[in-house]
């Protein structure tokens, strides 16, 4: 069932509208536990913000370090330097200390945290006999960028998470999402707007979206449907006090 519908600008990230839905459906009482998204709408800032406000687990793929060094596992990544947020600063996998921690700094996202960055000096990384591993500018010294303590905390816990069966099986649920949205998208042209502006295509949104509600709905199986039992009736109660069998229309 589709319960919120939010309509943004094409160019907009989608991760910024779910603080958005998140206050939509907590005026209407109807707040989930847990959200399962994809990999658009889990940024730290946006995990965090949904389980401090409205203590909603959102659960979705956490991006992991998608530099060149890391993506072909030659090189020192951010995982390899050791982080003590208490004395401000970083180790090197090679035992030196970063000179410098400053920020944190915005970054040129809208949904991305801030990022605190360490530096180490000239003088730390060019007779380092691993250099290369670590960066390959030979005039320039290394720097480490990552969120703050409590994101950074957050960080490695969802990223341990995800890669558990216990996860994978959790997560697998939200393939059933994948149905209303491609019902959205091949049988009602949700791509191609009929209006124009953002409001009106808003109300498309929300009226294609109670259509495929009732279009999904009917097509249920009648025998699947859960019928809400009736309370007896009093002269039903003094029959089954007294033995009496029921009658086969008010069995089923």
């Amino acid at each position: 069932m589709i319960t919120d519908v939010a309509a943004t600008d094409a160019t907009g990230y989608d991760a910024k509208a779910l603080p958005g839905i998140h206050t939509r459906l907590k005026l209407r009482g109807l707040l989930p536990a847990e959200r399962l998204v994809d990999g658009g709408y889990t940024s730290l800032v946006h995990l965090e913000q949904a389980a401090r406000e409205h203590q909603v687990t959102v659960t979705g793929p956490l991006p992991v370090n998608s530099t060149r060094r890391h993506r072909k596992n030659d090189g020192f990544g951010r995982d390899d330097f050791h982080i003590d947020f208490n004395r401000r600063q970083v180790t090197c996998p090679q035992g030196e200390i970063s000179r410098g921690w400053h920020g944190p700094y915005p970054t040129s996202s809208p949904t991305a945290a801030p990022l605190i960055v360490a530096r180490f000096t000239k003088s730390q990384c060019r007779p380092c006999p691993v250099r290369t591993r670590c960066t390959t500018t030979a005039d320039r010294a290394r720097t480490v960028s990552f969120p703050s303590r409590e994101l950074r905390d957050l960080q490695l816990r969802v990223r341990a998470e995800q890669r558990t069966p216990e996860w994978k099986a959790r997560y697998a649920a939200r393939s059933g999402v994948e149905g209303p949205i491609n019902e959205f998208a091949q049988g009602h042209g949700i791509h191609r707007c009929r209006y124009r502006g953002q409001p009106k295509a808003h109300l498309q949104h929300v009226l294609t979206a109670i259509a495929v509600n009732i279009e999904r709905l009917s097509g249920r199986d009648p025998r699947t449907r859960v019928r809400s039992a009736r309370p007896p009736a009093a002269f039903q109660t003094y029959l089954d006090q007294n033995d009496f069998p029921r009658s086969k229309s008010t069995t089923e």
